[in-house]
């Protein structure tokens, strides 16, 4: 076996030796071919383009942001460093032009935020950051920050450069586009197509950018961005030029966050400031806010002086689109709140400088704080004063005032709500300001339309004329930068002075007429014209001065509280009273002090009203012989007629409110108020209240010094403006309004079931008698006679009222229809022993019968 292994083994050597030689020879050939052959050239990476590459048909703008723009084509590219990456920034966004009945009118301030960017692999995102709340780092609870509050990422772009530095991204998506600010507001749920008007769809095709920007602190662009609509329901104001295509110009601007050692202040109850809410999520007190008010960062440049100049004022320049004469008096009235920062501590706060015809900036530029004047084809406010804040801390970082030219009298006329978060209960998102405010926003305008005819009506002197006038100017410039200065209304302050003393100019002109310059008072017009006195108020007033010394007083952190406490202490002084939109009652049924209300002025807002009535009563036979020009139209005695209408409309809003109304207390525990947090208006002062309604408003002769005039309130026709209905003074509606206003809020649920629940804590004017007297007062007078057309219509809205009360649908308590039911019965025994001589007065009387019947009948 042996022998056989090494046969086989011998004679397979030379085999082997052949097949390393054959596997030798052609690993060499295969080096031969690999020699031979031609190499193929590895696939080439792609070549990245340079930033230089990327940007060389641009024009660049250097600042916060490097901004590069596409001279070809208009595109925007965003250069951001590597070291802005993570960090945080301010966003603000105004409009510049658009539909004036959306409120994007020149210079409205609108979203507001903070944002970062960060790098998500071969993108930038930008993010909006949540600022609404506080973490104690003291607390271990503060670990769990940002649980549950995810950031909003408002876009994701591939960058499209990256060097050393940081990175290029295109901007485009960003700035034409919604994403930011949702420009177009969006229709309540449920809205007909014809309730506002509609601007479509934005067509980014055909928006542009209008100017680029940058600064060392920010970064502004504008844009205009088209919107098409192919079959509008509303062809809109006169604004609009086509309402298939709408043009909307808005400013995006970037900010850099401030660098300072600012120190927020936080917000109190009994001070009114605009704030930032931020809730304590560390905090186990009952109530865990932490809000910050909004104002400016004033340093002392000499901390240790009592009163010192500021390192930075708040500088002011009157644009150069004010009209010439009334620059001057815009100064002074801006300079007026240099005495309030006084009371802080500061000297020359308040800076304001004209800007001349020519200036090497740009009035839209942020850095500028501008008080404009625009002329706008449907103004919606007359004045408006908002300013932008750093979210994080509330310091106020730029602002604008627009005060708009209405042509024909050339004067400002009515103000803005506010400027902030929008109210509780707007309907349309993106639209600022408040939907809410548009019930109000001409306030200011029927006061001086009303004091301008009651002078003229009353041929008073030009000198007065000229006073009345210039002392709007002030009281107007001194309302709005208020609001720039942090201060939201206060609607109490025109309580300040007795009714006896608001015609003593020693008193008004050295204290003030009101205790704040943020209210909505009547203008100040006397009934004895030889003792007229300041027609509106010309300085901040004492809630002024407090307010602001609390806002921008200097105090070391460690003195904060102790500051807060002491200052906040003095609210119970009846000069300091406070009471703001939240509060106030020009809405039937809101709110529940009746002295925190508009157009009313003095502690006895009643006995001002009885006033005012009387005033109207005694203008009214003068104007037709006033207003009656030769070779004009009735269209200006129509206005004036309105204007007068307009004062008795606001002293019916502000007597009716003393019916059920509950005094506020907001002082805090300790500070010994005389007054219970909520106190009934004393019986003796409503029932004054409804006997001023009763004699001036329930009457039938309440306004019969209007019965010469009602055929001559003719309308100017123009083209054909009366095909959409008759021309003809719709006074039913006229007279209806007035008496059903003083109805709305009495009989308002909300009302009937304050005053029944108002007993259990001291109200001693109970529902049923209530009702009682407003039966007594609208129908006692003419139960044994006739009842003329104005009270036919008062009585049948009264009835409709009560009826509207028990209706099974009504949210009104049970109390209330009781009361109600109680009321219509007494209504419908009084038709049956009424005495009428005239087949009118019977008809009338027996649809009242049919309407209780109706009401009272089981559904």
């Amino acid at each position: 076996m042996k022998r056989v292994l090494s046969t086989l083994m011998l004679a397979s050597i030379p085999f082997l030796s052949f097949q390393a030689e054959a596997q030798k020879k052609n690993k060499k050939g295969k080096e031969a071919d690999k020699v031979a052959a031609p190499v193929a050239p590895e696939a080439a990476a792609p070549k990245k383009s340079s930033l230089a590459e990327k940007v060389k048909t641009s024009k660049k703008a250097d600042g916060l942001f490097t901004v590069y723009q596409d001279t070809l084509t208009g595109s925007v590219q965003l250069y951001v460093r590597k070291d802005q990456l993570g960090k945080e920034f301010v966003y603000q966004s105004f409009s510049i032009s658009g539909p004036t009945s959306l409120f994007l009118n020149q210079s409205m301030h609108r979203a507001t935020s903070v944002f970062k960017i960060v790098k998500a692999y071969d993108k930038l995102e930008f993010q909006q950051v949540n600022t609404k709340f506080y973490y104690d780092q003291k607390n271990a609870v503060s670990k769990t920050a940002g649980i549950d509050v995810p950031e909003a990422v408002m876009l994701s772009e591939k960058f499209t450069v990256e060097d050393e530095g940081g990175y290029l991204v295109n901007a485009d998506a960003l700035f034409i586009s919604e994403k930011m600010d949702p420009v177009k507001p969006l229709a309540p749920v449920g809205a007909p197509p014809t309730a506002f008007f509609n601007m479509g769809t934005l067509n980014t095709a055909k928006s542009k950018y209008h100017k680029v920007k940058s600064f060392p602190g920010n970064t502004d662009v504008q844009v205009d961005l088209a919107y098409d609509n192919p079959a509008p329901y509303m062809a809109g104001g006169k604004d609009i030029t086509d309402a298939r295509y709408v043009r909307v110009r808005m400013q995006h601007s970037f900010l850099e966050m401030p660098k300072n050692d600012y120190r927020p202040r936080l917000d109190d109850p009994r001070v009114g400031y605009f704030t930032q809410e931020v809730n304590d999520l560390t905090s186990v007190q009952a109530i865990n806010y932490r809000d910050i008010i909004n104002r400016w960062h004033l340093v002392k440049k000499d901390p240790t002086a009592a009163l010192s100049e500021p390192v930075e004022p708040i500088v002011w320049w009157i644009e150069n689109t004010t009209p010439v004469e009334f620059r001057q008096t815009i100064k002074e009235a801006g300079e007026k709140w240099n005495e309030a920062f006084e009371k802080a501590g500061f000297k020359n706060a308040v800076v304001m400088k004209i800007m001349p015809d020519q200036v090497d900036w740009d009035p839209s530029d942020i850095r500028y704080n501008v008080i404009r004047w625009v002329s706008s084809a449907s103004p919606q406010y007359g004045a408006i004063g908002p300013s932008f804040v750093n979210p994080r801390t509330g310091q106020i970082l730029g602002s604008d005032i627009t005060i708009e030219w209405y042509s024909g009298n050339a004067t400002p006329i009515s103000d803005e709500l506010f400027s902030g978060p929008s109210a509780e209960g707007l309907s349309f998102p993106g639209m600022t300001p408040p939907a809410a405010m548009c019930t109000m926003a001409h306030e200011l305008k029927a006061q001086y339309s009303a004091g301008l005819t009651a002078l003229e009506a009353t041929d008073a002197s030009t000198g007065d004329l000229k006073k009345m006038h210039q002392q709007f100017l002030y009281y107007l410039v001194l309302h709005e930068m208020g609001h720039t200065l942090g201060l939201n209304h206060n609607m109490k302050s025109s309580q300040m002075l007795k009714l006896s003393e608001v015609h003593n100019t020693a008193l008004t002109q050295k204290k003030g007429m009101m205790g704040s310059v943020m209210d909505y008072p009547a203008i100040n017009i006397s009934l004895d014209r030889s003792k007229q006195g300041d027609y509106y108020t010309t300085k901040p007033g004492p809630y002024d001065l407090w307010a602001i010394e609390y806002g921008y007083k200097p105090v070391a952190e460690n003195g904060e509280a102790a500051f807060r406490k002491k200052v906040l202490s003095r609210s119970t002084e009846p000069d300091l009273a406070f009471g703001n939109d939240a509060d106030d009652m020009r809405a039937p049924g809101k709110a529940i002090d009746p002295r925190v209300n508009v157009n009313d002025m003095s502690s006895d807002a009643i006995g001002y009203a009885q006033e005012r009535f009387a005033l109207v009563n005694a203008i009214m036979p003068k104007l037709k012989a006033k207003y009656s020009k030769e070779d004009q139209s009735y269209a200006e005695l129509r206005a004036r007629y309105f204007a007068l209408n307009g004062q008795r409309s606001g002293m019916i809003n502000a007597v009716s409110r003393y019916v059920g109304g509950v005094y506020i207390d907001r002082s805090f525990v300790g500070q010994n108020s005389p007054n219970k947090p909520y106190t009934p208006v004393p019986e003796a002062t409503q029932k004054r209240a409804m006997a001023v309604l009763a004699k001036n408003v329930f009457a039938p002769d309440a306004f019969q010094a209007d019965a010469y005039l009602l055929p001559y309130l003719q309308g100017q026709r123009r083209g054909f403006n009366f095909m959409s209905g008759t021309e003809d003074p719709k006074l039913s509606v006229t007279y209806t309004s007035l008496g059903a206003s003083a109805l709305a809020h009495i009989l308002h649920p909300t009302t009937t079931q304050r005053i029944t629940n108002s007993t259990l804590y001291g109200n001693q004017y109970s529902l049923a008698e209530v009702m009682s007297d407003l039966t007594k007062g609208i129908f006692d007078a003419d139960m044994k006679g006739n009842v003329n057309t104005y009270r036919q219509y008062l009585q049948t809205a009264y009835v409709k009222q009560l009826a509207q009360l028990v209706d099974p649908k009504s949210p009104a308590d049970d109390m209330s229809k009781a009361a109600a039911r109680y009321t219509l019965k007494n209504v419908k025994g009084r038709m049956a022993t009424a005495v009428s001589t005239n087949e009118e007065t019977k008809a009338h009387r027996s649809n009242l019968v049919f309407l209780v019947e109706d009401a009272l009948a089981v559904k």
